[in-house]
């Protein structure tokens, strides 16, 4: 019996169906901050480095860590803190020390009386490490009473969070993208995994419903059903393979070649990246805040997202972002466009493979 072969491009890319869109921005000016001492030379690493000893660094410092980014142009990592025996300690194991007024716990509950007193729609928030401040976008529908009360929530926060004003729209798009179909619906593979031994991949939970079908080309045959699908709240999804699809542990560059993806791993503030999808093909950009909340509208709010300035399209929901050889994200919504830019919010892959009990492969 000849088997079916779903192409690399197909297997290994991300594009998608549903986008929404919002312009945003974050400001890099720097928080009230002193900078490091001369003892310590900070270590020079990869942003994936700098990624993996920024989380093992917030473990040990506990409530003493206040966020951290990676500085692309020193190839450091920064990590914020609010006393010198921190700073010393993340001196100690190679990053770059700096103490700062606001503490993630005082950002946390920033961020909750953001929820309790200004869920509204069109709004977003995230922690800015840079800044020390949680930043709150709002985009061109939210005006007149709601704009007043948002202001107001802000304002009342003080110097832990800022107010920017976005000319785009929260909105989910239904568009097409060279990668996945269920009904009259596409979506976009975003990576291949392994889940009990099985090949199954994981795209974005907007996409569809657990129990749908889906195929590697409109109207053509089933090469694979979805298992589990969350959203909102999350945005990811798992879709099992079936008969011998092939699947690669690779995404396509639309250059004739592709990248290997051996893991995933955790962002990180300042690193570079890359988000690849049928509609745009590859554009990169970087990560400018994490631990983001948008709200879509019509009660669809995703929390934990990574926000980036990468742009996208409509089409490209679902795709793959990454660093490397490193899966990163998941695209759960976009803003503006690749001609004049915008920012893009990604699902990161640790959380969904972990919900999931799957791993990259």
């Amino acid at each position: 019996m000849k088997h079916r072969r779903i192409p690399k491009r197909k297997a290994a890319i991300a594009g998608g169906a549903v986008v929404a869109l919002v312009a945003a921005g974050l400001t890099f000016q720097s928080a009230n901050a002193s900078d490091d001492t001369d003892q310590f030379v900070a270590k020079t690493l990869s942003s994936v480095a700098a990624g993996n000893l920024g989380s093992t660094l917030s473990k040990d410092l506990g409530a003493d860590a206040a966020g951290a980014y990676y500085d692309a142009d020193t190839k450091a990592l920064v990590v914020n803190v609010v006393d010198d025996t921190a700073a010393e300690t993340v001196r100690k194991a190679g990053g770059k020390a700096r103490i700062v007024e606001n503490t993630l716990a005082e950002l946390k509950t920033a961020r909750q009386t953001l929820t309790v007193k200004a869920t509204i729609p069109g709004t977003s928030w995230a922690v800015d490490p840079v800044t020390n401040k949680v930043v709150v976008t709002a985009d061109r529908t939210v005006k007149g009473a709601s704009w007043d009360k948002l202001s107001q929530v802000v304002k009342g926060l003080g110097g832990k969070a800022e107010l920017k004003k976005s000319a785009g729209e929260f909105k989910p798009l239904i568009a097409g993208g060279d990668a996945i179909h269920s009904g009259g619906g596409r979506c976009s593979l975003g990576f291949n995994v392994v889940k009990d031994g099985e090949p199954h991949f994981i795209t974005a939970g907007h996409c569809g419903q657990a129990g749908s079908e889906w195929s590697d080309s409109a109207g053509g045959a089933a090469i694979g059903s979805m298992v589990d699908s969350q959203f909102p709240e999350n945005d990811f999804a798992l879709v099992k393979y079936s008969g011998s699809t092939e699947h690669p542990s690779e995404v396509n560059l639309y250059n004739g070649s592709s990248q290997a993806i051996t893991k995933a791993g955790e962002a990180t503030v300042g690193m570079k990246v890359q988000r690849s999808g049928s509609t745009t093909q590859v554009h990169d950009g970087e990560v400018t805040g994490l631990d983001a909340t948008v709200n879509y509208g019509n009660g669809d709010i995703v929390n934990g997202l990574i926000q980036t300035t990468v742009c996208a399209e409509p089409g490209d929901s679902g795709g793959s972002l990454f660093a490397g050889d490193t899966a990163i994200g998941l695209t759960s919504g976009g803003s503006g466009d690749c001609s004049s830019g915008g920012e893009t919010f990604f699902q990161p892959v640790p959380e969904a493979l972990s919900a999931f009990g799957a791993e990259i492969g």
